[in-house]
């Protein structure tokens, strides 16, 4: 478990809380967990989502989990609450304790490092976001207004953001730190922000048929706000999706999805006395976890540059058998998908196209997919040249 981690749940549970979700969906849920994994143990938690609180399309999320290592995380979020008709409001708080958790430092997160060469050490971390969202009066908002940002389903007949999608400049002031135990007194943190522009034209958020999602963030940032050490950081990902249409009485949608994503420092070399202008590592370009080289350990690389490639296969068998079983249809479950995905990258300390394609490392997995009640959970099994992990999750991955 992590910030990513916790920030996926979070960004997905907003998506549940869309005013134009299905009317079999609940207005909250309150989920009582356990689970045991190797770095946590065996750990006891809760999360609970409520939708439409103060205002239709608002969101509030939180949830908290206790492990028998006394490890603990705690996160609470609101999300998309109207300040106007083109701006949204939300946040994230999240706080954890890791004891006796496996951490990549230094060299130990190199593209050549071994995945056996780590540091086990206890951790606490802290992550604090605001986000302030512009929506564009572009595409869908120009013709939907503020509720053409949460439509399931939309249309994605053109490639211009003026014309089609959900079009948003985003403001994200945060906060992170990280003080592990072997450098005591020695706390990692970071303030600054992020300002992203981001496009949407996507038809469906949860179940991608066609279109295309694209995002590219600045972030900037230091120790402390009157620190003159500011970093910067760019990161550009690009997904786009194709329809194969049905296959015979075996499949009713198939899709191809691939997505692009590179990322540098270009103050990573400015050095004077020592000291140069690098985001601490909580904060730099790393793979591995929820979303890229899912094989791998969340942040097991990082460094100043990275790119990465991934390609699924996704479809929704004919064969739908969710409904007929006792307690799991007290739940809206209108669709499960069979997907099976590839996926290369690698870091780098120079942002040169030739060396990040050189070495790179690989995964490859599976996985099935589910919508219940708004929310795509998805259970998948991904296995790298040196390392494999199964995850539990919710939110596609892009």
């Amino acid at each position: 478990m992590n910030k990513r981690l916790l920030s996926v749940l979070a960004f997905s549970a907003s998506l549940f809380l869309s005013p134009q979700t299905s009317a079999k969906e609940k207005d909250s849920a309150f989920v009582p967990f356990y689970f045991t994994t190797e770095t946590l143990g065996s750990t006891v938690g809760v999360a609970g989502v409520a939708k439409g609180v103060g205002q239709p399309q608002a969101a509030l999320f939180g949830m908290g989990l206790y492990s028998e290592k006394d490890s603990y995380v705690g996160f609470l979020s609101a999300f998309n609450y109207a300040l106007s008709s083109h701006w949204l409001f939300s946040t994230q708080m999240y706080q954890a304790r890791f004891n006796d958790n496996p951490y990549y430092l230094g060299d130990q997160g190199d593209n050549g490092s071994s995945t056996e060469d780590k540091t086990i050490t206890n951790g606490e971390e802290q992550n604090y976001k605001l986000e302030f969202k512009y929506l564009l009066p572009w595409g869908n908002v120009r013709e939907h207004g503020l509720l053409g940002a949460f439509q399931p389903v939309r249309d994605v007949s053109f490639a211009s953001p003026v014309k089609s999608g959900v079009s948003a400049i985003v403001f994200t002031p945060f906060y992170s730190s990280r003080e592990l135990d072997i450098y005591r007194n020695n706390k990692e943190q970071a303030t600054g922000f992020t300002l992203t522009f981001d496009w949407d034209n996507r038809d469906s958020v949860r179940n991608t048929t066609r279109g295309s999602h694209t995002a590219f963030d600045l972030t900037t940032g230091a120790e402390s706000w009157q620190s003159e050490d500011l970093w910067l950081k760019w990161e550009l990902q690009n997904s786009h999706y194709y329809s194969l249409g049905p296959l015979g009485d075996w499949f009713d949608q198939q899709v191809l999805a691939f997505d692009l994503y590179t990322a540098d420092t270009p103050t990573w070399n400015q050095c004077d006395d020592f000291v140069c202008s690098r985001p601490p590592e909580q904060e730099q370009v790393r793979l591995g976890g929820l979303y890229r080289l899912r094989g791998y350990t969340a942040g097991r690389y990082h460094g100043r540059s990275a790119i990465h490639y991934s390609a699924e296969y996704r479809v929704l068998p004919d064969w739908q058998p969710l409904g007929d079983i006792p307690l799991i249809n007290y739940y809206d479950l209108p669709w499960w998908q069979w997907v099976a995905f590839v996926e290369v990258g690698r870091v780098a300390d120079e942002y040169n196209l030739k060396t990040l394609h050189e070495e790179m490392k690989w995964n490859i997995g599976g996985a099935v997919r589910f919508q219940v009640e708004g929310i795509v959970v998805r259970a998948e099994m991904a296995k790298g040249a040196d390392e494999g992990i199964f995850r539990v999750m919710i939110n596609q991955p892009f």
